[in-house]
């Protein structure tokens, strides 16, 4: 890419020498890469030899002979090399496997992205059409994982999520998007024949819509919805309390450029709200009585918000009658307490998918705290399988300072052995390039294993080449890191998959 060489000479019994040859001024080639001299062409040479060497071809025997006395060895080479990139292209492909002719190719800076992930190709196209229909770009997987990967490099405005998928349960993909800081901003509708509404509620989902869907106009009100939230960059939320004070401590402590507080004294006034504009989450003091005949505690069928508002509970509610009137709505409806100002916070910023990147440095800093305060990674058991013992002991080290039970294996049969005497690993951290067998052959084996099936395995290798991370999918890997790994990185990503 930047017009450069890296040559080998090599003779059995003396050795190797590589050499990386940079230009001096860069030149962008007009035309792609195709051979060592159009390389040569296309980039300022660093030397006569080096000219001559790119737009020769020589025989394999002629570069043999040449080895002894310092020649470049070219032409088997570049052979090996372009068979090589052949099929790293073609991986590179298959990971983003286009498999409803979506928009991946054709996205435009400021058009909203939505990523659809859906086993049903079919019922794919027709999600399609009508998010286009809205003035969605749409990028298509019927995978989990593909999806996991997908949401990581395009950045997506939402997701649609189904929750029967062929390689990984959807609910583990939405906890994964929802755990990650990169990603749980992102709204995610459910569009499932699951209808397990308070599941995926509670654990973050924008909305739910169930399968079969028998009229279109259910999907365009989701669809409209989501463009609609998406558009707004300052969420609203509404906080409900009688103690003047605490009203103004919410305002000054939650309100951000991307978040506007209004405070209320009752009820009443907050129906009257309700009503009138769309309101992303309720904060109500727990103080605060509950009536009977409600819309919240009654259910709200009648009402368009009550099934989807996030309501977050401040405070301790005293009297016991409250505590079982909140208890008994938040098995149908979207209730979480918090008891800091902090949990309360990070909340908010949950249940309205704030991105990091419009929040303030405080918020910001709060959340971050708070992530990073929580024990997931205590007690949990991780399984690191590498040749190499010194990663095993810095990757051992790492873990053991947050709370983990390590256990570490050289090889992949070793690992195999012990995962079936020992079942109860959390997740594993899997080396790639190991002798006698791979990781790649050894994810397979895991996978074969019905005991294994739904533990996550995260692909930790130094063969950080187009097409690798597909093929670690492809094996049963779910997620994907490259040496050397950043070690906040990698316990971010341990984090979302345990949380």
């Amino acid at each position: 890419m930047l017009g450069g060489e890296l040559r080998l000479t090599s003779a059995p019994g003396v050795g190797s020498t590589f050499t990386l040859y940079l230009p001096q001024i860069y030149t962008p080639p007009r035309l792609a890469r195709k051979s060592g001299a159009t390389l040569a062409s296309a980039a300022p040479a660093t030397s006569d030899r080096a000219v001559q060497a790119s737009s020769e071809d020589i025989s394999a025997e002629e570069a043999q002979a040449r080895a002894g006395d310092g020649g470049v060895l070219r032409s088997r080479f570049e052979a090996e090399r372009d068979a090589r990139d052949r099929i790293l292209v073609q991986q590179a492909a298959g990971a983003l496997a286009n498999e409803v002719d979506d928009d991946r190719d054709r996205l435009t800076p400021g058009a909203p992205v939505l990523l659809i992930v859906e086993n049903d190709l079919a019922f794919a196209r027709f999600l399609l059409e009508a998010a286009r229909e809205k003035g969605f770009r749409g990028i298509v997987t019927s995978h989990g994982v593909s999806a996991l990967a997908l949401a990581a490099e395009y950045k997506p405005s939402a997701v649609t999520l189904d929750i029967f998928l062929p390689d990984i349960d959807g609910w583990r993909v939405l906890n994964r998007l929802k755990h990650d800081a990169q990603t749980r901003h992102i709204p995610v509708a459910v569009v499932s024949t699951d209808e397990a509404r308070e599941r995926a509620y509670h654990a973050g989902a924008f909305s739910v819509l169930v399968k079969p869907i028998q009229n279109k106009s259910a999907l365009d009100a989701l669809l409209e919805r989501l463009a609609q939230f998406i558009q707004r960059t300052r969420k609203t939320l509404l906080a409900v309390t009688s103690d003047d004070a605490r009203g103004d401590w919410l305002v000054q402590y939650l309100e951000a450029d991307d978040v506007r507080v209004t405070v209320l004294p009752g009820y009443e006034a907050a129906d009257a709200v309700l009503a009138e504009k769309a309101v992303d989450c309720l904060v109500i003091d727990a103080r605060l009585p509950l009536p009977e005949g409600h819309a919240l505690a009654c259910g709200g069928a009648d009402e368009p918000w009550a099934e989807s508002l996030p309501v977050a509970l401040f405070g301790r509610a005293t009297d016991p009658g409250q505590l079982s009137a909140w208890q008994r709505l938040a098995k149908n409806r979207i209730v979480r307490e918090a008891s800091s100002p902090e949990e309360l916070l990070g909340l908010v910023s949950f249940f309205l998918h704030r991105s990091p990147s419009g929040m303030p440095e405080g918020h910001r800093k709060i959340l971050r705290d708070l992530y990073e305060a929580k024990e997931v990674l205590h007690k949990k058991k991780v399984m690191i399988v590498d040749d190499d013992v010194r990663n095993i002991f810095a990757l051992a080290s790492l873990l053991e300072d947050r709370g983990m039970i390590v256990s570490s294996h050289d090889n992949g049969r070793d690992a195999v052995v012990a995962l079936q005497n020992e079942p109860n690993v959390d997740v594993i951290l899997m080396d790639i390039m190991m002798p006698e067998k791979d990781g790649l052959d050894t994810i397979r084996e895991i996978r074969a294993n019905p005991a294994s099936k739904h533990v996550p395995i995260i692909a930790v290798t130094a063969k950080a080449m187009k097409g690798d991370r597909q093929k670690c999918m492809e094996a049963g890997a779910w997620d994907y890191l490259s040496k050397p790994v950043d070690p906040e990185l990698m316990v971010g990503v341990l984090r979302a998959w345990l949380a």
